[in-house]
């Protein structure tokens, strides 16, 4: 049987390409003493990587600001081809190409029922909600490999109804299994609508997906903030306006400049708790952008947060931060009556759409992102380059499959 190579978290700043063993139709220990499931699983598939992409969820990892032990395995955004299917696999086949959400769900379960996938209850003996290749999240080997199990086929993939259109659009299709329905969540959530002006904090790939998702849903601006200026380039590249956060002039002031008025419609805080204060030698305030978005945000806004917020961070500013108590002017946003959205995507809510936007050439999320291809091996390199602040989306192509 053929082996797997797989990305691994090493310490802080380090990953490699490890070899492991080929995956099998088995649900992870964690899962298995952990909920007392069965660990044969013949609704599983094996996935031969297509694609799978490099998140900022993982630096996070990377960086050492989070719990995850050395040898965690990495990747969650996973577009694959189906090379074995279990027993009770009744609607995928072999040859399929597949986006894989990066929330693992069983399709069973209250939260699932309701729709609410990022919080599947039999996934995860640690919390509500599973992912692959993360940390406490249910022991599940992650995609920046060359195969995948991915259990529960038939509720969690989307299978792309032709193969050769979804190999020509696959740069696009990959971002299904997160970033772009991420953004999109948290533009909608926001309250986006026709004719919203909108601003979202952070100019990575999640933010950039967010302000491309906030001209889907028909804003009429749409502001990006970063501190990085190729990262802010980017986001112009599609029509977004944009403030530099570096340059420590008021953000209130930089909105009204552009509006003509101090405040916006809708918000995002794709950031998450490695922010910033403002300013070119500004140092780590975790609770900046979400008290940046209540102040600009009108009264009875809504606020989406994709950006991640961690219960531990070893690496957090105060102990209070090592444990995800930071300080938000939560009466700011009482006193304005704004609504919150936190937590995973649930990736199922909009995959399926935001697929028939992009196959009907409706949406160019890669473009928009900057999606950069590159080849497992060079992995470690990229996440170096993106730790550092490159305006790119890497997506690894284990096995040469990307035209």
């Amino acid at each position: 049987m053929a082996g797997n190579r797989v990305v691994v978290y090493k310490g802080p700043g380090e990953v490699s390409v490890e070899s492991f063993d080929y995956p099998k139709l088995e649900l992870p220990d964690d899962v298995v003493t952990g909920l007392g499931l069965k660990r044969a699983a013949p609704h599983a598939v094996i996935l031969k990587l297509v694609t799978t992409n490099i998140c900022g969820s993982d630096q996070h990892m990377v960086r050492g600001r989070t719990t995850a032990p050395v040898g965690q395995t990495l990747g969650h955004e996973i577009t694959g081809e189906v090379v074995e299917a279990g027993d009770d696999v009744l609607f995928v086949k072999e040859g399929d190409i597949c986006s894989v959400p990066f929330n693992i769900a069983c399709g069973r379960c209250r939260m699932c029922n309701e729709g609410k996938t990022g919080i599947c209850l039999n996934v995860n003996p640690a919390r509500a909600g599973a992912a692959y290749g993360y940390v406490d999240m249910g022991g599940w080997v992650g995609g920046q490999a060359e195969y995948v199990m991915v259990p529960f086929a038939d509720f969690n993939l989307l299978k792309f109804p032709d193969r050769e259109q979804a190999l020509e659009k696959i740069l696009d299709l990959t971002m299904l299994s997160d970033i772009f329905p991420t953004g999109y969540h948290g533009a909608y959530t926001a309250g986006v609508r026709t004719g919203s002006t909108v601003y979202v904090a952070g100019a990575g790939p999640v933010g950039l997906a967010a302000a491309y998702s906030a001209q889907l849903l028909g804003a009429s601006a749409v502001i990006v903030g970063d501190m990085n200026a190729e990262r802010l380039k980017q986001a112009k590249s599609f029509g977004c306006e944009t403030v530099d956060l570096s340059s420590g002039n008021d953000l209130v002031d930089m909105i009204e400049q552009i509006l003509g008025e101090p405040e916006v419609d809708a918000a995002v805080d794709a950031v998450g708790f490695e922010a910033r204060g403002h300013g070119a030698e500004a140092e780590e305030a975790p609770a900046t952008v979400l008290n940046d978005i209540m102040t600009i945000a009108r009264a009875g806004a809504s606020l989406g947060i994709p950006g991640l917020y961690v219960t531990g961070d070893p690496g957090g500013i105060d102990e209070h931060a090592q444990q995800g108590q930071i300080g938000v002017k939560l009466g700011l946003g009482w006193a304005k009556s704004h609504s919150f959205v936190t937590g995973q995507c649930p990736v199922k809510r909009y995959n399926r759409q935001l697929m028939n936007m992009i196959l009907s050439d409706r949406a160019q999320i890669a473009k928009a992102v900057n999606a950069t291809t590159i080849s497992l091996d060079e992995a470690p390199a990229s996440y170096q380059a993106f730790d550092k602040g490159a305006a790119k989306k890497y997506v690894i192509d284990p096995h040469g499959m990307v035209g």
